[in-house]
C-alpha cells in the first residue's frame, strides 16, 4: 500500500519530448508568491547531489492551497492539463515548461513546509530529511536511487536529522533507509 503506481507523476507523454532551456531555468514561479510551497522532486535532489535530467518542475503544497495555488496559475497564464494520480494537478506554465502541483496531506507536510532551505534566489526547497521521506513515502525506482545518492554525499549532521525525520514519521522504513545509506556511501565512496 506504501508503493506508489507507476505512472503517478505527470500523466502526459508529451513531458517527455519537452525540449529543455538550460538545468534550473524551470523554477521561475513568480505566480506563488505569498503561498507556501517547496521545490520537491528533481531539482531539489540537485542540492544534495550532482543534477539529474528532469523535464519539469515538481512542487509541494498543503491539501487546503491546492484551490488557492491553481488559481495563482491561471492568473498567471498557466494552462491545467488535468489531475495527477498521487495528488494535485499537472500544468503547462506561459514558458512551455511543466509543473507538478503535488498535494499531500501527511502530517508532516506542515512541518516540512517551515524548514524549507531558501536558495540565494529566496526559493523555497525541501530539506533534505523531508526530501528524503517524501521519496520514501513514494518509492518508485528514480525516488529509491535519489535517496541513496543524496545520502551518499550527505554529512554527518544530515545524515542524523534524516534518520530522525524516518524514526519520528515512518520507522517502519528504518531498516531500507540504512542500506540506501550504504549503498549511496559505497558509491561516493567509488567515484
Amino acid at each position: 500500500r506504501r508503493r506508489a503506481r507507476a505512472g503517478t507523476g505527470s500523466i502526459l507523454p508529451d513531458e517527455l519530448r519537452e525540449d529543455s532551456l538550460p538545468y534550473g531555468s524551470q523554477l521561475e514561479l513568480p505566480a506563488l508568491l505569498g503561498l507556501k510551497y517547496l521545490i520537491v522532486g528533481g531539482h531539489a535532489t540537485a542540492r544534495y547531489m550532482p543534477p539529474r535530467m528532469t523535464v519539469d518542475t515538481d512542487i509541494l503544497v498543503l491539501g487546503d492551497d491546492l484551490p488557492e495555488a491553481e488559481r495563482l496559475l491561471t492568473a498567471a497564464g498557466g494552462t491545467r492539463l488535468g489531475p495527477l494520480a498521487i495528488g494535485g494537478s499537472s500544468w503547462r506554465l506561459p514558458t512551455g515548461h511543466s509543473l507538478d502541483l503535488i498535494t499531500l496531506d501527511q502530517p508532516w507536510v506542515a512541518e516540512a513546509l517551515k524548514t524549507a532551505v531558501l536558495d540565494d534566489r529566496g526559493r523555497p526547497f525541501a530539506s533534505l530529511p523531508f526530501l528524503i521521506l517524501m521519496k520514501l513515502e513514494s518509492s518508485r525506482l528514480q525516488d529509491l536511487a535519489d535517496i541513496s545518492r543524496m545520502l551518499g554525499y550527505a554529512s554527518t549532521e544530515q545524515v542524523k536529522a534524516a534518520r530522525a525525520i524516518i524514526v519520528r514519521y515512518r520507522p517502519q522504513d528504518l531498516e531500507d533507509f540504512d542500506s540506501m545509506l550504504q549503498l549511496g556511501q559505497l558509491e561516493h565512496e567509488r567515484q
